[in-house]
C-alpha cells in the first residue's frame, strides 16, 4: 500500500522510506523481490543501493502498476525485472528468473493511492465509480459480484471477519433490501447505502461509516490475508541465510497476521512446509514492536499515519 504524496516531478513518494531501508539493509551486487512494486518509489530507492551488479525482481497483480514503475525505473531497467504475478507465488516467480534464494523482500500491503484515486478501481468511497476493487482487474469476482449475489449471512460474515464491523448484519441487510429494487452498482449507491444501515449516533465524530465495509470488500475479492499468511511463509523460504523480509501493514488484520507468523518462526513453533529438518528458529525478529512513522512523516502525509512495520532476518545458520 503505497499511501503516498505527488513528488516534485508528479510521482509518488513511498511511506517510510528510510525505515524500509534501514531494516532491508540493500548493499552492492545483492538480489532485492519487491513482492508489491506498486509505483515503483521503495524499488527506486532500493536499487540506488544494489547497483551495480544487484538485480531487484519486482511483482505485482496490477498491470497499471507495473506499467508506472517501469516507466518510474527506466534509467535502471537493465537491473529490474517484472512478473505480473501474486507475492504469494515467490518461489515460482524467482525460479523463472534462474534464482534460487534472494537477499531481501519488501511487502507493501493494501491499496495503493493510484488505485484509491481512480474512480474506474472502485476502492474509495470519496470517488463514485464500479464496484471493483480487483487488485488484478483481469482476475476473480469484482466486488459488484459480492455485493448483488451473495446471501446476507455470507455478506455478514465478510463484514464482521474482514472489517471489523460492528453494524455487519445490519448493513449486510440494508444492502439485501436494496439490491432487491435494483443492483448496486457504484460505489457511490453503497456509501449511501452504508450510511443509512449505521445509526446516526455511531457516525458522529468518528471515521467515514463505510470506510469498514470497502477494507472488508477488498479483502475478500482479493483473498488478501491468506495470501498475505502464505506469501510470507513462501518468502521466508526463498530468502537466503541472512536474508531479511520487511513487511509494511496498514490495518490491524494484516499488521496480527504479519506478527503472528514472524513470532511463531522466530521462537521455533512454526515452519515452512518445504523444510524437511526442524529448525529452532527460522528467523531472528529485527522489531520486537511495530516501527511507527515519524511524526513529521504522518504530518505531511496522513495516509502514512496507519503504517506498521515489522521486519526480520533469515537465521544464518541454517
Amino acid at each position: 500500500m503505497t499511501v503516498d504524496t505527488i513528488g516534485e516531478a508528479g510521482e509518488h513518494k513511498p511511506v517510510m522510506v528510510d525505515e524500509v531501508l534501514c531494516y532491508l539493509n540493500p548493499q552492492k551486487g545483492e538480489v532485492i523481490v519487491d513482492g508489491t512494486i506498486g509505483d515503483g518509489g521503495h524499488a527506486e530507492s532500493i536499487l540506488e543501493h544494489i547497483v551495480p551488479g544487484g538485480r531487484l525482481i519486482g511483482i505485482d497483480r496490477d498491470p497499471a502498476a507495473i506499467a508506472r514503475a517501469s516507466r518510474r525505473l527506466g534509467k535502471m531497467a537493465e537491473a529490474v525485472c517484472y512478473h505480473r504475478e501474486n507475492f504469494r507465488s515467490f518461489k515460482s516467480v524467482i525460479g523463472g528468473e534462474g534464482i534460487d534464494k534472494v537477499d531481501g523482500i519488501l511487502l507493501d500491503l493494501g491499496v495503493s493511492s493510484m488505485q484509491l484515486d481512480d474512480p474506474s478501481r472502485g476502492f474509495s468511497f470519496r470517488h463514485d465509480g464500479p464496484i471493483d476493487m480487483r487488485m488484478d482487474p483481469d482476475a476473480g469476482r469484482s466486488a459488484a459480484e459480492i455485493v448483488n449475489e451473495e446471501s446476507e449471512d455470507e455478506l455478514t460474515r465478510i463484514l464482521y471477519v474482514f472489517g471489523e464491523e460492528r453494524w455487519a448484519r445490519r448493513i449486510a441487510k440494508f444492502i439485501v433490501e436494496a439490491r432487491e429494487r435494483r443492483p448496486i452498482r457504484t460505489t457511490g449507491e453503497l456509501e449511501q447505502i452504508v450510511k443509512d444501515a449505521v445509526p446516526a449516533g455511531a457516525r458522529r465524530g468518528g471515521k467515514h461509516p463505510a470506510r469498514r465495509t470497502f477494507q472488508a470488500l477488498r479483502i475478500a475479492v482479493n483473498n488478501e490475508l491468506e495470501n498475505l499468511k502464505n506469501g510470507i511463509i513462501e518468502g521466508i523460504e526463498c530468502l537466503a541465510p541472512s536474508g531479511r523480509i520487511v513487511v509494511l501493514s496498514y490495518q490491524s488484520l494484516e499488521d496480527r497476521i504479519v506478527k503472528s507468523t514472524f513470532n511463531s518462526l522466530a521462537k521455533g513453533t512454526g515452519y515452512p512446509p518445504d523444510l524437511s529438518l526442524l529448525m529452532p528458529r527460522i528467523l531472528d525478529l529485527l522489531t520486537r514492536k511495530p516501527v511507527r512513522p515519524t511524526p513529521q512523516e504522518m504530518e505531511e502525509n496522513p495516509r502514512s499515519k496507519s503504517a506498521k512495520l515489522r521486519a526480520a532476518v533469515r537465521n544464518k545458520d541454517l
